[in-house]
């Protein structure tokens, strides 16, 4: 039975120390873990607390924190799918970075949230155009697809997850106010009707805003292809540590057949 090793690591915005970090990242190695996934700003402080620090400062932070994943990554041979804030000039731009011991690459956010409390699409500056398929690749023979949170909402990228047979989904987060129960119900729908893994890693800690809190309450977890929770963490900083089946993968298509029904009609 072919397995992949996965882990989520649900932590608050890291600092320039990396023991902490090593430290999990030797514990995931110990358990044979192949793809390591950090939620949304960890590698960077959030958004709203960028605005108030300058900018070559967050470029730094990124840089640093690239540097750091591509050594740890040869040294303990682990692929890491991380968010990062990238600065150029006068700009933000919200992305994803994939590093592997012998490959960069990176994913542009296409569809950033806009609501007046929480607008980033107007605070980074990613290009608004045609939608295009989600950064992929393949790892240990599994089919691996990358999308940030806000942009499980959306159909047309789930298309593409379909048509390139993706088998786990790696979904980083940065979700708040009691959304807990919502985003279970989202996640477990998007990957029984797609049949595929979902590993999600969501932040930890607090930003006060005008004296109201907000509180990234973790929940990391590990969706499996009928839509059942198979792992979650609560609110404190952890790591999942989970595999990945394809037979469970098999299993689960053969039995729902949804993508026999798109694929005789020429849809995938």
């Amino acid at each position: 039975m072919k397995e992949l090793v996965v882990g989520a690591l649900q932590l608050p915005t890291l600092g320039v120390n990396t023991s902490r970090l090593e430290f999990y990242i030797k514990k995931a190695k110990e358990r044979d873990c192949s793809l390591l996934l950090f939620g949304e700003y960890v590698t960077n402080h959030f958004f709203k607390e960028l605005i108030n620090m300058p900018k070559n400062m967050v470029k730094e932070q990124t840089n640093s924190h690239i540097a750091i994943l591509k050594r740890f990554s040869k040294e303990y041979d682990i692929t890491f799918v991380a968010p990062i804030v990238e600065v150029k000039g006068k700009r933000y731009y919200k992305k994803i970075v994939k590093i592997s011991p012998k490959s960069l690459s990176y994913y542009t956010q296409q569809l950033l949230i806009n609501y007046p409390h929480w607008n980033e699409e107007e605070f980074f500056s990613n290009p608004i155009k045609p939608l295009s398929d989600p950064l992929s690749f393949t790892i240990n023979g599994f089919k691996v697809g990358v999308m940030f949170g806000f942009e499980i909402h959306f159909d047309k990228l789930w298309q593409y997850i379909l048509q390139k047979r993706v088998d786990l989904v790696l979904l980083p987060t940065a979700t708040t106010f009691n959304s807990q129960y919502r985003w279970r119900e989202l996640i477990s729908m998007r990957a029984f009707l797609n049949n595929c893994y979902i590993l999600r890693a969501n932040r930890v800690g607090d930003f006060i805003e005008d004296g109201v809190k907000w509180h990234f309450y973790g929940d990391s977890m590990l969706v499996n292809p009928n839509g059942v929770i198979e792992m979650n963490l609560e609110d404190k900083e952890s790591m999942l540590i989970e595999s990945v089946s394809k037979e469970v993968l098999s299993e689960s298509r053969r039995g729902w057949r949804f993508r026999h029904h798109l694929a005789k009609r020429g849809e995938i």
